[in-house]
C-alpha cells in the first residue's frame, strides 16, 4: 500500500472527506503499519495494534511496569494454603527454566510450596510427554489426599499480581465448591462476569501454565481419560466444562521462551510475530471482557468505510 492509497482508504464520513491524512514516516510509520493489522481471531474481529501499542507508553506507566509486583509486608500476607499440594512441570535438561522460574515464584509467595515434577523429554511424542505429566501431578495430589491441586508449568511468569485479588478468588472458590477448574491465566473462548470480580467464568481454549483443579474433577480425569493422542489443552476445551472459572485480570502467563516441543516451533515464530503470548493472552482477555464495544467500533469502522466509498 503506498502513501496515496493509504490517504484514500481513511474511514471517515463525508464530512470529514477533504481533510488531508499525513501518514507517518520512518520508525513511526513502521509502527503505524503494524497497528492497521487486522486479525479474525479469538472468535471475532480484533483490532490488534501488535507491538505497536506496547511500545507506545508514557513515562509513568513504563515506571509502574518495572517496580516489583509484591513487597517483601505483602508477601508475608499471601496465603495459597487453599491448594494443599502445587507442583511445577520441568524437563530434567531445563535447570535453566527452573531457576528463572523460581524467582517467578519467589515474587509471590511460592517459592517454599512449590513442588516439582521433574521428568525427562518423551522419546517420540512431546503432547504425550506433557499430557502424561498433568495426569501425574493429578494423581499425586490425589493420592496426598489434597482436595484442590495447583499445577504449573516451567515457563509461567507472574505479572498485575494482586495478594488482594487471590484472596477474593479463593473466596470465591471457597464459597462455590463446585468450580472444576480454575485458571490464574489462559486463552478462552467466551468468558462472563461473576459476583466477585476477582473471578470469571470462562468456555477454555487453551494454555495450561497455571491451573488449579478440584479433587472431584481430578479423579474424573484420572479415572476417564488416559492418552488417546490428544493434547492436554484440547481435552479440557472439547470437555466444554461449564465449572471452569478464571482469575480476572490474569496474573500468570506463558512466557516467550522457546518452546521444548519441536511441533509448536511454527507456532512460536508466529506468537513472537503477533507482539509475544504474553500480549496475545492479554487481548483475549480484553476482546472477550469488552466484545460487544469492540464488535460495535469494528461495525461503525465498516459503516464509515462504506459511506466513505
Amino acid at each position: 500500500m503506498n502513501e496515496n492509497d493509504m490517504q484514500s482508504c481513511t474511514p471517515f464520513g463525508n464530512g470529514l472527506k477533504h481533510l488531508k491524512f499525513y501518514p507517518p514516516t520512518g520508525k513511526k510509520k513502521a509502527v503505524f503499519l503494524k497497528a492497521l493489522l487486522c486479525f479474525w481471531v479469538f472468535d471475532g474481529p480484533l483490532l490488534i495494534c501488535l507491538p505497536a501499542m506496547n511500545t507506545i507508553k508514557s513515562d509513568s506507566e513504563n515506571a509502574r511496569s518495572n517496580q516489583p509486583d509484591t513487597t517483601d509486608l505483602q508477601l508475608k500476607r499471601i496465603d495459597w494454603s487453599f491448594f494443599e499440594r502445587v507442583f511445577c512441570i520441568s524437563l530434567a535438561t531445563r535447570e535453566d527454566r527452573r531457576r528463572q522460574v523460581m524467582e517467578q515464584f519467589s515474587r509471590v509467595g511460592l517459592s517454599e510450596k512449590v513442588e516439582f515434577l521433574i521428568v525427562e523429554k518423551h522419546p517420540t511424542n512431546c503432547e504425550e510427554g506433557i499430557y502424561n505429566s498433568h495426569m501425574t501431578c493429578l494423581s499425586r495430589g490425589l493420592a496426598s489426599g489434597a482436595r484442590h491441586i495447583l499445577i504449573f508449568e516451567d515457563d509461567v511468569v507472574f505479572e498485575r499480581f494482586s495478594p488482594k485479588a487471590l484472596k477474593e478468588a479463593v473466596a470465591f472458590l471457597q464459597q462455590n465448591d463446585d468450580w472444576h477448574a480454575f485458571f490464574l491465566g489462559c486463552m478462552v473462548k467466551s468468558s462472563h462476569k461473576t459476583p466477585n470480580p476477582a473471578v470469571v467464568r470462562i468456555r477454555f481454549r487453551t494454555l495450561t501454565h497455571a491451573y488449579a483443579v478440584h479433587h472431584e474433577f481430578a479423579e474424573d480425569l484420572v479415572a476417564h481419560h488416559p492418552w488417546n493422542n490428544v493434547a492436554f489443552d484440547d481435552l479440557l476445551r472439547d470437555l466444554n466444562n461449564p465449572s471452569m472459572f478464571a482469575m480476572y485480570p490474569c496474573v500468570a502467563f506463558q512466557s516467550d521462551a522457546s518452546s521444548d516441543n519441536n511441533g509448536y516451533l511454527p507456532l512460536d515464530r508466529f506468537r513472537r510475530l503477533c507482539g509475544g503470548l504474553q500480549n496475545i493472552q492479554k487481548w483475549n482477555e480484553r476482546y472477550h471482557r469488552h466484545k460487544w464495544v469492540i464488535i460495535g467500533c469494528h461495525v461503525l469502522a465498516l459503516l464509515s468505510l462504506a459511506l466513505w466509498l
